[in-house]
């Protein structure tokens, strides 16, 4: 392999990511230098959180400079080492770039452990991002008690599927909502689940007034928009709202909420906190070590939507503002 590949922000996307926004650009092989790495990219995660990256707005870290690599989440295996204590095959997970090689000093990477039974794809894409936001957002700011009422929006996605597992763990009683009958179908049969709302076909509304006639202790929030202020309409008095996403909005350019949510906020006096995973990241290891047994024992499973080559990255991206994806969204860049 003489050329790496690797997508760049050509421009900030207006709405929705359109084609052009980024560009497939290959360029020279990077040989590393004292100190660095390259790392051989096997798994691309797509996030929600990738098209803030791309926009110039005020969010938790800079955006991704005109021109550069698109930030993401990436593993894979060293190819070529200059450092002292990193080995060629040796596992790595952390933020990347959007290419099949990277050339890195391993900062905002980590070893990524290698568990029995488990497969690379099934770790990274638990253990990656998506386990600890599930994990934190849920036990350290939703605070669930056994017998509670944890509703959770895009259930089928990467991280609600491990929220909603999280919560029946604690012994609470978890709702989904999300879109489709073989996603509600997923989560209740197959991930344990008390039931599942297809917002697509049914009155998300009335569902929840049958399902959860004792309100709502706790709102996993990752939508926002009208099924956000469904929910919020049904809180208990006192609940929590760990706010994860607001992906309904992500390609909005206005950004605006109807000021009942607020008034709805303070007659409740509900508590909600946004949170970003790596506000968390010093205390990683204890939501893998965590994660990792639940998952050895079968009381975690996780699904991944895995989509084939680095080059059709920008279009499948899209897939996670229209609810295109069915579980974890990775991209497979080289053989696992």
């Amino acid at each position: 392999m003489t050329d790496r590949h690797v997508w760049k922000l050509a421009r900030r996307p207006v709405g929705d990511i359109a084609d052009g926004d980024l560009v497939y650009t290959t360029e020279a092989m990077p040989v590393p230098g004292p100190g660095q790495f390259v790392l051989r990219v096997i798994y691309l995660s797509l996030d929600p959180t990738n098209r803030i990256w791309m926009s110039d707005q005020e969010q938790y870290m800079p955006p991704v400079e005109i021109g550069a690599g698109m930030r993401g989440g990436v593993c894979g295996r060293v190819a070529a080492s200059n450092k002292d204590g990193v080995n060629v095959g040796d596992l790595y997970a952390g933020l990347g770039e959007w290419a099949d090689y990277i050339l890195t000093d391993g900062t905002g990477l980590a070893r990524l452990p290698e568990l029995p039974g488990i497969t690379l794809a099934e770790s990274f894409g638990t253990l990656g991002l998506v386990g600890p936001t599930a994990y934190f957002g849920l036990l350290d700011i939703g605070k669930p008690q056994p017998g509670e009422t944890i509703v959770v929006s895009a259930a089928a996605g990467g991280v609600g599927q491990v929220v909603g597992q999280i919560g029946k763990i604690k012994g609470c009683k978890v709702i989904g909502i999300a879109g489709g009958k073989a996603k509600c179908d997923y989560v209740v049969n197959e991930l344990g689940f008390d039931a599942c709302i297809d917002y697509k076909s049914q009155d998300v509304g009335k569902e929840l007034d049958r399902l959860a006639p004792e309100g709502v202790d706790i709102n996993f929030e990752q939508v926002g928009g009208k099924i956000m202020e469904t929910v919020l309409a049904r809180m208990k008095l006192f609940g929590r709202i760990p706010l994860c996403g607001m992906i309904s909005q992500y390609n909005d350019i206005d950004g605006t909420e109807p000021p009942g949510i607020w008034t709805m906020m303070l007659m409740r006096r509900l508590t909600v906190r946004g949170f970003i995973v790596t506000d968390f990241m010093p205390r990683f290891g204890e939501a893998a070590m965590e994660m990792a047994g639940w998952m050895m024992t079968g009381k975690l499973k996780t699904r991944q939507d895995i989509r084939k080559g680095l080059e059709h990255a920008a279009e499948t991206v899209k897939d996670l503002y229209s609810g295109g994806n069915f579980g974890k969204l990775l991209v497979e860049v080289t053989p696992p």
